[in-house]
């Protein structure tokens, strides 16, 4: 421990190492755990230190979003244009999917940036769905379901999310004796249940909102 902390010392402290820093850590311990004391602690100086490189803890977590966010690998286009929005959905999940416990963060800061270059995985998804005929205001509202569905669906299939082990659960309720008959529908799907493949759920929900978007627009 004290070698890893003086070789950190050697290090130059920048506003780039505190920022990964601080994601490393909400990404092994969650959001609560990023605080000044325990980053500086991280890089083997004093929280004091990190205030010539970030203004305060706000400017952090800004700075987590903007980092997350360059992190966004854009796919290759192609030529239907519900291809695009499933390849743009899946990228903004893989991403996610690196950084589960940055939809709080999301949540709680609106998504903050400050930089263009963070706002440009935006500009792309709004690119994608005006191209299929949406209007401006359908375009935002699209993003935001589509936002919404990929957000959930990482927290659910997440391991460090409460509930990830429903199905646990619902073997449980079903060790009535009645269960089967009071809940007939639930009895017959449980099996689908304690089964799921997570990127066929997502797939399954991903086709409805691009089925769906695709009428909206045509019509």
């Amino acid at each position: 421990m004290i070698q890893r902390t003086e070789s950190k010392q050697r290090e130059k402290l920048t506003r780039g190492r505190v920022i990964e820093t601080a994601l490393a850590l909400m990404d092994d311990e969650g959001l609560e755990a990023v605080t000044m004391r325990r980053v500086g602690r991280e890089l083997g100086v004093e929280a004091m230190s990190l205030y010539n490189h970030v203004e305060d803890k706000e400017d952090l977590l800004d700075g987590i979003c903007e980092c997350v966010m360059s992190g966004f690998r854009f796919p290759e286009p192609a030529e239907d244009w519900a291809e695009n929005v499933r390849r743009g959905a899946r990228a903004w999940r893989d991403l996610l999917k690196q950084h589960p416990n940055v939809t709080q963060l999301f949540a709680e800061r609106h998504g903050a940036v400050r930089t263009a270059g963070s706002l440009l995985p935006m500009e792309f998804a709004l690119r994608v769905l005006r191209g299929g005929g949406l209007s401006a205001r359908d375009a935002v509202l699209a993003f935001q379901a589509f936002g919404g569905y990929i957000e959930g669906s990482v927290m659910m299939t997440s391991s460090k999310m409460p509930g990830h082990h429903h199905e646990t659960a619902l073997e449980e309720a079903f060790s009535h004796a009645d269960a089967a008959q009071t809940l007939p529908n639930l009895a017959e799907a449980l099996p689908y249940f304690e089964h799921a493949d997570e990127d066929e759920q997502f797939e399954f929900g991903l086709d409805l909102l691009v089925e769906g978007l695709r009428a909206r627009a045509s019509s």
